[in-house]
């Protein structure tokens, strides 16, 4: 079974995902920020890099849900294939930070790429206002991530929840991060464990 989570920068996918494996004992595939020889780059001069960010992604998030697809086991994925062609990617090029040839060649290979995926039996998504967001991000103390900007932030969010309003492919479970502290309170991570049992197993 694949699992995945979606969510904006800072929403807590990484740390639902490590919480949900925890408990279920399940396999896991993280988004590979430290090896990403994109991102620091990215962040420091977004025009000249997103192109090749976005196909590292686009590769690395291919070749993740191939292997979830081929395992026996059940595996729950930080992120997912559709956030980067649904959202990341259009939001670079509205902003002009990716050309519009750019945009159309990675558009072709998604759609090349997404007629071998499947999607998820279950997408978790994490909603939080971009305050929250930002608080989560300053917590955390990555050095790359201090320059997002609160507009980058606001105009994914705003993708996000348009991509979500029509999400189709799969059962869909929505978690409101400004109300629950899962990564605090256990009593809260409980909730969206009794939600994912009755989306997965029928138990209500």
């Amino acid at each position: 079974m694949h699992i995945a989570i979606a969510g904006n920068i800072g929403a807590g996918k990484t740390t639902l995902t490590g919480l949900l494996a925890k408990h279920y004992n399940w396999d896991t595939h993280f988004e590979d920020v430290d090896e990403n020889p994109y991102l620091l780059d990215f962040y420091d001069e977004m025009q000249r890099w997103s192109f090749n960010l976005q196909i590292y992604y686009l590769n690395s998030r291919f070749t993740q849900t191939q292997e979830i697809r081929n395992s026996s086991k059940t595996v729950i994925q930080d992120r997912t294939i559709y956030e980067d062609a649904y959202i990341f990617a259009p939001n670079l090029h509205s902003m002009g930070l990716m050309t519009t040839r750019d945009f159309e060649n990675y558009f072709s290979l998604f759609n090349l790429l997404e007629s071998f995926v499947s999607a998820p039996d279950l997408l978790i998504y994490l909603r939080a206002s971009v305050s929250k967001l930002v608080e989560n991000i300053q917590n955390r103390g990555r050095e790359y991530e201090e320059s997002i900007r609160l507009d980058y932030l606001k105009r994914l969010n705003e993708r996000y929840e348009a991509w979500i309003s029509t999400y189709d492919k799969g059962k869909l479970l929505i978690i409101d991060v400004d109300s629950n502290q899962f990564n605090e309170n256990q009593e809260n991570l409980g909730e969206i464990i009794s939600k994912v049992d009755a989306e997965l197993h029928g138990l209500f």
